[in-house]
């Protein structure tokens, strides 16, 4: 009897890893990552392709790879060995996410969330690059962007916090703050649940500076483009960790 090759697997292990958003790179290939652990296509102590092979794969460079690596070594979900047969493998077993107990309602409440997010707070930024700021307004925008840039890692979500609250307080329309403070707290609660990545908080600060300067300059569409581009990569993280 001959011999037949093995069959092909029924779904491959790298399916989800394809290119995704360009402006969101490192929080992209975090999701991808950690939807193909969590949902087992990697399998726990698999290892993983080479960097230069998952950069392919996804669309990005070596270095959103390594970081995006490194950062979930970090957070547990990936383990780096050393060595003739080392390389970077799926934790085995995975951390257990402290969020919601049910998953529908922890979907439910993602989605509701960052929908909501999404409208008003692009909707600020749009509103502010239209107004004409006084001075006194203009510089606390730029001050709370530079102390949230400056924040320590364990002190960066409260500084997040207030740049985001100030633009909505900034519209002069008293009812907006305390819509966007109960969004604000139900978003923290959802960050709350996922490890403080390095790489994500630095491209944030970037895209914090991109939204502030586009309110200052009165560019409307850019502010927009910007908030956009800002809350999709939280999104994705959101979604990578607790999906």
């Amino acid at each position: 009897m001959t011999d037949l090759p093995d069959p092909a697997p029924v779904l491959n292990s790298w399916v989800l890893l394809k290119p995704g958003a360009a402006s969101n790179a490192f929080e992209g290939t975090v999701h991808r990552l950690v939807q193909s652990l969590k949902l087992g296509l990697v399998a726990p102590g698999e290892k993983l392709p080479p960097e230069r092979e998952l950069a392919s794969m996804l669309g990005v460079s070596r270095d959103t790879v390594r970081e995006a690596i490194s950062a979930l070594v970090e957070a547990g979900y990936l383990e780096a060995k050393r060595g003739r047969y080392g390389g970077t493998f799926a934790k085995n077993p995975l951390p257990t996410s402290s969020a919601l107990s049910e998953t529908s309602s922890r979907v439910a409440s993602i989605i509701d969330t960052l929908a909501l997010r999404a409208v008003v707070e692009v909707g600020i930024v749009r509103r502010l690059a239209h107004q004409e700021l006084p001075r006194e307004s203009r510089e606390r925008l730029w001050r709370a962007h530079e102390e949230c840039q400056a924040a320590d890692l364990a002190d960066y979500r409260v500084y997040d916090t207030r740049l985001h609250l100030l633009m909505g307080e900034l519209v002069d329309a008293p009812s907006l703050v305390p819509v966007l403070a109960d969004i604000r707290m139900r978003v923290n609660e959802l960050l709350d649940q996922i490890p403080l990545l390095q790489p994500n908080i630095e491209h944030s600060c970037e895209q914090h500076q991109r939204i502030v300067q586009a309110i200052l300059r009165g560019r409307p569409d850019v502010a927009s483009v910007e908030m956009e581009e800002h809350l999709a990569g939280t999104e994705a993280l959101l979604r990578g960790f607790l999906d």
